[in-house]
């Protein structure tokens, strides 16, 4: 009877995947005028949508979700404010209103089973009181900086990452970690040979479900090399809407596994002795729909253009280390027993190497930046990428192949004073930015041990960026 009540809407997954990729299509296609007069003309017409949901993300890569009244949302669309000062690294109390700018192009209709029935998603860019964009919103930055390379020189950029991850026994079990008991495994499968109906792998059926009915166009969902580990690999896409896949992956999997009763964490290395978690960032620019990272002549297959930034990216990757590896936790990954990629060196075969070379055809041809941790903010990761790749300084080709082999940062402190200390990363990010980034990163570091030791701390855990609330902050 309640069910017969509340009409709200459900759509099955098969018809949800054929409406998430009709409306990416409509998105690439459409300007935002015409798909705001689109998306709000269905939803005044759609009497089954109980709630909007616009999403962004803080400074340090969390996601923020906001449910608006659907009517409230269509009557407000030009005041969609909400207090920035309660955003860790957003605006001080004394000028905390921001706005909201919906993102026409991003909507997603989600499985009701995981999100509950009746909401629909969009993503939103954060705009100053004056409408002016908000200088700590990289997603924002990202999608003007796409912009302006579109317009200016015709050059789309495309990324598809390869995201790790955890699934460990108990709800909330970062939130409750014990550095005496540590995590909980629960599956002891690999890569290989996992059982097709043990808790891993439903995990990853379920996940990857809901992930292809999202318009994700999942290519291989399989476990890692590490047990309880998973990987579910989706297609290339422009580094926007990819940075929105990375953050609706990491949510989507958090649902699942709290539905069974399980965790599922992005930390970078949860277990000692054992693989940790990476999130290798696949990368190419086009030019009138041409990938121009080809060329069949080309050392190892890569242009010219291809091989200016993997040099760019070496020459400033000590600096933009903190970047790619943004926690505490995220330098015991960059340990070289576990195929760790802390060399700062290009190879197509070394897996050591923070840059390797797949092999690719004029289609797929593109550079695999392996030392990106799965807890990094993706829109700062991949509007740094883009950034240092056109706009940095070249290593010369000769320094990358002879001389002392450089390594990236060994712990957070390190790399927290190269960052600071670098003129190049206050160029592309802004003052303000650099400091606000440098104060959460370093509040964290001042949390944990400067050694990181044998044994994963309480603190690296519990005052993580991703799992920290403001409860536990208070207790420190």
């Amino acid at each position: 009877m309640i069910s017969a009540l509340k009409d709200f809407l459900e759509i099955p997954y098969v018809r949800l995947e054929e409406m998430n990729l009709k409306a990416k299509a409509r998105g690439e296609a459409a300007s935002p005028q015409v798909l705001e007069r689109e998306y709000t003309a269905w939803l005044k017409k759609e009497k089954r949508v109980k709630a909007v949901t616009l999403c962004f993300s803080d400074i340090e890569g969390r996601l923020h979700m906001l449910d608006y009244d659907k009517k409230f949302l269509l009557d407000s669309l030009s005041n969609l404010t909400f207090d920035g000062s309660s955003i860790r690294g957003f605006t001080p109390q004394h000028e905390s209103d921001l706005r909201l700018d919906v993102d026409w192009s991003s909507i997603r209709w989600m499985p009701s089973d995981i999100f509950g029935p009746g909401k629909v998603i969009f993503f939103a860019s954060v705009l100053n009181r004056d409408r002016t964009p908000y200088g700590n919103d990289f997603r924002g930055r990202l999608k003007h900086l796409t912009i302006d390379l579109k317009k200016k020189e015709g050059l789309t950029a495309y990324a598809a990452p390869e995201i790790e991850g955890f699934i460990v026994d108990g709800e909330n079990a970062e939130q409750n970690y014990d550095a005496k008991t540590g995590f909980k495994l629960v599956s002891t499968g690999g890569y290989f040979h996992s059982l097709p109906m043990d808790k891993l792998r439903i995990f990853i059926d379920r996940s990857a479900e809901a992930q292809r009915a999202m318009g994700f166009k999942n290519e291989k969902d399989h476990p890692e090399v590490a047990p309880s580990q998973f990987e579910m690999n989706f297609s290339y896409a422009e580094v926007v809407r990819t940075a929105d896949n990375i953050q609706l992956y990491k949510l989507v999997c958090r649902q699942v596994a709290r539905t069974m009763g399980l965790t599922a964490t992005f930390l970078p290395k949860p277990f000692v002795g054992i693989n940790g978690s990476g999130m290798h960032t696949n990368f190419s620019l086009a030019k009138n729909n041409k990938n121009i990272f080809y060329d069949p002549k080309g050392e190892e297959g890569l242009s010219k253009i291809a091989w200016d930034v993997i040099l760019r990216l070496l020459n400033h990757a000590p600096e933009i280390c903190l970047i790619f590896s943004s926690s505490v936790n995220s330098y015991r990954r960059l340990d070289p027993h576990f195929e760790a990629p802390n060399q700062i060196k290009v190879s197509p075969i070394d897996r050591g190497s923070m840059i390797r070379i797949p092999v690719g055809n004029e289609r797929t041809a593109r550079i695999e930046l392996r030392s990106v941790a799965p807890d990094t903010n993706p829109y700062l990761l991949l509007y740094t990428m883009l950034r240092t790749g056109l706009e940095g300084t070249k290593l010369q080709k000769d320094e990358s192949k002879r001389g002392r082999l450089r390594y990236l940062p060994g712990n957070i402190n390190d790399a927290l004073s190269l960052f600071k200390a670098s003129k190049f990363v206050e160029k592309i990010l802004d003052e303000d930015s650099k400091s606000k980034f440098v104060q959460y990163k370093q509040a964290a570091a001042d949390r944990s041990p400067k050694d990181l030791g044998a044994r994963i701390k309480n603190s690296e855990v519990i005052y993580h960026h991703e799992i920290t609330n403001q409860f536990l902050w208070n207790n420190f």
